[in-house]
């Protein structure tokens, strides 16, 4: 009798879950977390049952083959993946991810964040080559949805991942494709980062040092920066900083390859300084390391879920139902050779199209360069401005007013004074002025500039122009 009962009850709660009422529900319960969702929250952990979030998931798997239900069920996987990645389950999250794919659903913006996470998990995987390939198929979302600011941050993304690859050259082209098109101040800043990585994988540790010196403040507080640092001076044998920063990152990471990497720098530091916390923070690190281990295992899972499907043959066979053998071999033969030859053009294809809307970026550039250089020119305090007596602070204002010219003009060998000359050359100033900021003769000042313009392969009447191309232009 009660095994009779219970399979009732089974039968039950599956007839109930695949009620309208119980569909109805399961909508309103992902129209909620859709909500919390935009004001920065999340179903399950600042509001919401993550039980009820879990039933709605199941009971819109249930009804997935209604076309009405496709975008709430594609929301319900990122939620429920969401919720799932942040309980540290990253397994049953990636299968949340990989459902939404297969959902059928033409919401690109939530296909774009689904493929993010899946590239997130990749990436802390280890995975650097299918973390790349998870944020280009998220960028085609966002592209098809129009979303350019978080196209350039999948952008960037795949630049990370091909830093964290060591494939440097191809990082730099997309950062630099970023630099120049790309309109989002939070975009280029987050791209700082991935220098960072870049500059660990080339062994430039002074490198990391000076560029955190030209970055906003507040980014110098960031768990990535604080323990690339603390990296930084301890390869360059500054064990004291090496110390401050790893010990910073503690204290504002509870990442766990953060913490790792920062316990090593001080066990390091300490047993250099022959200290006596050697012990105590080896057994901190192996505990860090047994999470990591753990971690890492449920990581891998993941992964492999993701490869499976990514390799997954998929069933025609209802096809052969509807069109002739023989034309379906050919649909199939001529579209996967499309695919192939499309695969590696893609990204080219993109950055192009973007690189064709930029005129009207351009002009708007060169028409800030401008009024900059006029406001300066007109100043009565020039010197004062543009920070004259202080080379390093000249530069880095001129850094941040005209698109990095100063750096650019020390990439093209140029010497102080022929730097200091090419600013004023820029402003449009009077020789008159020139000579006297450069305590240079007045009638010397056409030669010296003439020099300079044929050093960087330019005319003394064409300098100026030459030199705004080079700010905007690169």
């Amino acid at each position: 009798m009660s095994k009779r009962l219970s399979i009732l009850l089974l039968i039950t709660t599956l007839l109930l879950s695949c009620s309208p009422k119980a569909l109805r529900e399961a909508e309103e319960v992902v129209a909620q977390a859709d909500s919390l969702w935009h004001e920065g929250k999340m179903y399950g952990i600042d509001e919401g049952d993550s039980a009820t979030l879990a039933q709605a998931y199941e009971t819109l798997n249930s009804f997935v083959h209604r076309t009405s239900s496709l975008g709430t069920f594609s929301h319900a996987c990122y939620h429920y993946g969401k919720l799932l990645r942040e309980k540290d389950n990253p397994v049953e999250a990636m299968q949340c991810f990989i459902n939404a794919t297969h959902s059928r659903t033409r919401d690109y913006h939530i296909l774009g964040r689904v493929y993010s996470n899946m590239g997130d998990i990749a990436h802390l995987a280890g995975e650097f080559p299918l973390a790349y390939d998870m944020y280009e198929r998220s960028g085609q979302m966002y592209l098809r949805n129009g979303d350019s600011l978080l196209y350039y941050y999948d952008l960037n993304n795949m630049a990370f991942e091909l830093a964290e690859s060591k494939e440097i050259n191809s990082a730099l082209y997309l950062l630099d494709s970023i630099q120049q098109n790309c309109k989002y101040l939070a975009v280029v800043e987050k791209t700082n980062e991935t220098r960072i990585i870049l500059f660990k994988h080339t062994h430039q540790y002074d490198s990391i040092l000076y560029y955190f010196d030209s970055v906003p403040s507040y980014i110098n507080n960031e768990p990535l920066v604080l323990i690339s640092k603390a990296q930084a001076f301890c390869y360059l044998q500054q064990y004291d900083s090496a110390t401050c920063y790893a010990t910073r990152t503690l204290q504002a990471s509870n990442d766990l390859f953060d913490r790792n990497n920062a316990f090593y720098i001080l066990i390091h530091c300490d047993s250099i300084h022959n200290g006596n916390r050697v012990y105590s923070l080896n057994a901190d690190r192996s505990d860090v390391q047994k999470l990591l281990e753990i971690r890492q295992g449920k990581l891998s899972q993941a992964v492999q879920l993701l490869e499976q499907d990514l390799h997954r043959k998929p069933d025609l066979a209802w096809l052969y139902a509807i069109i002739v053998t023989l034309l379906l071999v050919g649909s199939v033969i001529g579209l996967y050779i499309y695919k192939k030859r499309q695969k590696h053009q893609l990204l080219s294809q993109h950055i192009s199209a973007l690189e064709n809307k930029t005129e009207t970026t351009i002009v708007q550039m060169r028409q800030q360069v401008e009024e900059r250089c006029l406001v300066l020119m007109r100043s009565s305090s020039l010197k004062k401005d543009l920070q004259w007596n202080d080379y390093e602070a000249l530069c880095h204002f001129t850094n941040q007013q005209f698109y990095f010219l100063a750096d650019k003009l020390q990439q093209k060998g140029l010497s102080e004074k022929e730097i200091r000359l090419c600013i004023l050359s820029l402003i449009n100033c009077s020789y008159d002025t020139m000579a006297e900021m450069l305590f240079y003769a007045p009638n010397g000042v056409g030669k010296f500039k003439l020099r300079v313009a044929k050093k960087l392969g330019t005319t003394a009447k064409k300098m100026r122009e030459f030199l705004i191309d080079m700010a905007i232009l690169g």
